[in-house]
């Protein structure tokens, strides 16, 4: 609870600085804080004086939109009190103290930080799709990819995002080789991206009994195969051996994806056992 108020306290003495600094009256009361939230201030002014200029991704500014009008909803911001709450509300607002309404202006304050903040930051996000492990910007990349996933509307589209970071581990580890310990690290990462991907579009399959996205997961094993073969040329013995392994992963997934296509089309019930790769089903009766 204490860090609780604290936090709460500090937000609101982010934004009398932010207003202070903008031109408001000043506080003649000072906090302990002040010092650690001068770097801050000093960055909103820089922010609001000059703006930078960053082209920002279309699906990234739907996600935010989304994630604002939610958060907006939750807190009640911008929506008007229904009539039989408005005498209520007039007559509890006289006895209100003042710093509910900085309170108010507080959050207000923290949700269009966010938002100004997630815009700037997108400039950065975009610098950051070539990074590979090692680099200054790598973190922020997976950042961006964990705020994708955190936005996605199903899993199905969670599964299918997976996916698409193990494409673009691929990459990176194909910039990797030579590196033995980083191209391990990277083809590691990649089969986990793989692994999570594979477990949520096998299991939307069988919920739906239907293998919509067993299409889609064998359309990424046959490309994903074709690439991760193509890092063996030229590779050292080590490489070689670790990218196998990858490899190997693949001809397993699409052995699960044909068995699950086979179950759902013979009519078996949904697999009651499963592992790193979804649902295990069983074998058609009368099947080899």
């Amino acid at each position: 609870m204490d860090d609780i108020l604290f936090s709460r306290r500090r937000a609101e003495r982010f934004a009398q600085l932010l207003d202070e600094a903008n031109g408001a009256r000043r506080h003649h009361v000072r906090s302990r804080v002040d010092a650690q939230l001068a770097p801050l201030v000093a960055v909103g002014q820089r922010l609001s004086v000059d703006p930078p200029a960053v082209e920002v991704n279309p699906e990234f500014r739907t996600g935010l939109r989304a994630m604002l009008l939610a958060t907006a909803e939750r807190e009640g911001l911008g929506t008007a009190p229904a009539a039989s709450e408005a005498a209520t509300t007039t007559t509890r607002g006289r006895l209100l103290p003042a710093v509910t309404a900085r309170r108010a202006r507080a959050r207000g304050a923290i949700l269009v930080g966010i938002a100004a903040g997630a815009i700037a930051v997108s400039g950065i996000s975009a610098a950051s799709e070539n990074a590979v492990p090692g680099d200054a910007l790598y973190g922020m990349k997976r950042s961006t990819e964990r705020a994708q996933l955190a936005l996605a509307s199903s899993d199905i589209s969670r599964g299918q995002l997976f996916l698409d970071f193990a494409r673009t581990r691929l990459g990176e580890a194909a910039k990797m080789r030579g590196d033995r310990i980083g191209y391990s690290a990277v083809l590691d990462d990649m089969d986990a991206d793989t692994r999570q991907g594979v477990r949520l579009l096998t299991s939307a399959a069988v919920q739906r009994a239907e293998p919509g996205s067993l299409d889609t997961l064998n359309t990424f094993v046959a490309s994903q195969r074709r690439a991760v073969s193509g890092l063996l040329d030229g590779s050292t013995r080590a490489d070689r051996e670790r990218t196998q392994r990858s490899l190997l992963l693949l001809d397993d997934i699409r052995e699960r994806s044909d068995s699950l296509r086979a179950a759902i089309a013979c009519g078996l019930p949904a697999p009651t056992t499963s592992d790193t790769l979804g649902p295990d089903p069983k074998a058609c009766p009368g099947s080899r």
